[in-house]
């Protein structure tokens, strides 16, 4: 709505005009952007140190500012000096976020290996010396660079001199970032008759090339707040962007959650990575002896339909990709070529099947994370802890594996955890992943891996039998794999520190004295106290297969569905099973031929059809019987 005049505006209206904004600033960003891609103008802006040695301020737009860097509006264009920040803050954030990469590229050119492919020992000890923090850097960081600089070298003939060689200036995306205006240019205020609402007040041009400020009005824009934002929670300017023909806001807002603490943890939830069973999670708790005891049996986050679809869009967006790179090789730099209708037809689906990647990427670790943390809700843990992968390669395996492996969503489902946990207060620390899966969880002898429970003799790798015979565990792989890290938390906690980077919390190091205590005490066997001692004869049980049939005529079928049902055994052609009863549970069903009628939340299954979740139990675990109150 006007703010002056009061008119109506339509969301088409308003996202033309957001969009006319949204193109202006986007202007000045790659302007910025294309005058300051080189590495000394970065080095400069990371440094943090003006000229005249003053530290920089943290808003990226006041420390462009300070440098002297300056946005200007395109010619005959007229912009306040709120928009300017608006293009001074995107650019600003890009150009800090390239310092990190010009490292990371530097150390890799100044230590180029003689084979790109395959490093030696020295040549990775070299590299990691000449990387920032190249100790704690995961390999396939550095190799992603390395293939990177090697394409670069096929194709030219030699090695980049830098990063800003190596890449393109990076693309302005079309968005607003109100976070840069003051009150002048963008308010946001919470409705005082509803708290899920607020009005949003901007200046928006009425023109593509607004030629004075009489062209930029006051809207009104009244913002529906999803059920995630607290009543009580202080809301700031959000990023506008267009999606679809509409403005959608990311909105941000500042609100007081419990602290966290490194230490004091008695019950933990561990969480175990897998590739069918996406996650499996168990709770443990240390008693004041030292003792570990898991606390039920655990749980499983089971995907493998959902990761089944996203390797069928892979393979679909890996098929287009192929043809669009024919077509363009076909039409060269002919722009009249037969071809160039169908190649941009191929670069449109090409976006879409990424777009819907991406969408059910994003569904899938908001899913998991939500599962994860109504487990140690559940289960009262004060601790999550989760195997860091972060250096784990996708080699060895076979081509299908490998891919699998490569394709997973372990980074965004870590970050959803560590947004929901700390909400309600729960630390989140990640412990190192050597030999979880290896040795036993309750005597840390190696495993015997094996194909399954009933063929102990064939070897496999999903279930686990420990070969100590005073121990005797046997087991899913992933479920000893948890009680392990939980474990191994707990014992280690006092080593936990916050990375100053990320400030997330993190165990790096293991310590054999602390790994020696890091096992799960198994429960004791409780006498039967109940006598079934045998007091008189067996009682005879009837032969016959069926219920006796009724003496008396059967009465005449009803008309409609009431009434009493005929004489007989029960029906066995039941056209309609309960709910989600037709469908395949099996973890290893990726497919079944009632996929496409109702979907997943009607049929209960979750947030899609193939994600199958143990619940978390919502009741109080006896502190005296820490074995008893399973989360499986």
């Amino acid at each position: 709505m006007e703010a002056k005049t009061g008119e109506l505006v339509s969301p088409g209206v308003l996202a033309m005009r957001v969009g006319w904004c949204a193109e202006l600033v986007s202007g000045m960003t790659a302007a910025l952007l294309a005058d300051h891609w080189n590495s000394a103008d970065v080095a400069l802006l990371a440094g943090g140190v003006d000229a005249g040695g003053r530290r920089l301020p943290s808003q990226a737009w006041m420390a462009l500012r300070r440098l002297g860097w300056m946005a200007s509006a395109p010619e005959g264009v007229r912009v306040n000096d709120r928009v300017m920040r608006m293009a001074q803050e995107q650019a600003g954030r890009l150009l800090r976020g390239a310092c990190w990469r010009a490292e990371v590229t530097a150390g890799v050119l100044a230590t180029w290996p003689a084979d790109a492919l395959r490093r030696t020992a020295e040549e990775w000890d070299a590299v990691r010396a000449a990387v920032p923090d190249g100790r704690r850097l995961p390999s396939s960081v550095i190799k992603a660079r390395t293939r990177q600089v090697a394409a670069y070298l096929r194709a030219n003939g030699r090695l980049p001199a830098d990063v800003f060689e190596l890449e393109d200036v990076p693309r302005a995306a079309r968005m607003l970032l109100l976070a840069a205006c003051d009150r002048q240019q963008a308010t946001i205020e919470r409705s005082e008759s509803d708290p899920r609402r607020a009005v949003l007040r901007l200046q928006l041009p009425t023109r593509p090339d607004p030629r004075s400020y009489a062209d930029w009005t006051w809207v009104a824009c009244p913002i529906t707040l999803p059920p995630t934002v607290p009543a009580s929670a202080l809301l700031h300017l959000p990023t506008l962007r267009l999606a679809g023909g509409r403005v959608q806001a990311d909105m941000a807002y500042t609100h007081a959650v419990p602290t966290t603490s490194h230490t004091g943890h008695t019950v933990a939830l561990g969480v175990d990575w897998g590739l069918n069973t996406l996650l499996s999670a168990g709770a443990t708790r240390l008693h004041p002896d030292g003792r570990i005891s898991a606390l039920g049996s655990g749980a499983q986050f089971r995907a493998a339909g959902v990761v089944a679809k996203q390797h069928r869009l892979r393979r679909l967006s890996e098929h287009l990709h192929t043809k669009a790179d024919h077509h363009q090789r076909l039409i060269a730099e002919n722009t009249q070529h037969e071809l160039t209708g169908k190649h941009t037809v191929l670069r449109d689906e090409i976006r879409h099947v990424s777009k819907r990647r991406s969408n059910l990427n994003d569904a899938l670790a908001w899913a998991a994370a939500r599962w994860v943390v109504d487990q140690a809700i559940a289960a009262r843990a004060s601790v999550i802890y989760l195997e860091d992968l972060r250096s784990l390669e996708a080699r060895g395996m076979g081509y299908t594996l490998n891919t699998r492996l490569s394709q997973q969503v372990r980074g965004q489902i870590a970050d959803r955890i560590r947004h929901l946990a700390a909400e309600v207060g729960i630390a989140v620390v990640t412990v190192p992943a050597k030999n979880t899966s290896k040795h036993c969880p309750h005597c840390l002898t190696p495993l015997r891996h094996r194909k399954a429970p009933d063929q102990p003799t064939i070897a496999g790798w999903k279930w686990a039998i420990c070969p100590n015979p005073e121990c005797g565990w046997q087991g899913d792989r992933d479920q000893g794999a948890w009680r392990r890290i939980a474990a191994r938390g707990l014992t280690h906690q006092a080593k936990t520190v916050t990375d100053r980077a990320n400030g997330q919390m993190t165990i790096p190091t293991m310590v054999d004295k602390l790994e020696a205590a890091a096992v799960i005490t198994p429960p004791t066997t409780q006498p039967c106290r109940t006598d079934r001692s045998k007091t008189g004869p067996t009682r005879r049980s009837t032969t016959r297969p069926a219920p006796r049939r009724r003496r008396a005529p059967s009465p005449a079928r009803p008309s409609g569905p009431a009434g009493q049902r005929p004489e007989g055994p029960a029906p066995t052609d039941r056209h309609r099973l309960p709910r989600a009863a037709h469908r395949h549970q099996d973890g290893q069903a990726i497919s079944t031929p009632t996929r496409h009628r109702p979907r997943g939340a009607a049929l209960g299954a979750g947030f899609h059809l193939h994600a199958h979740a143990a619940p978390p139990r919502w009741q109080p675990i006896p502190a005296t019987t820490p074995d008893i109150g399973s989360l499986s």
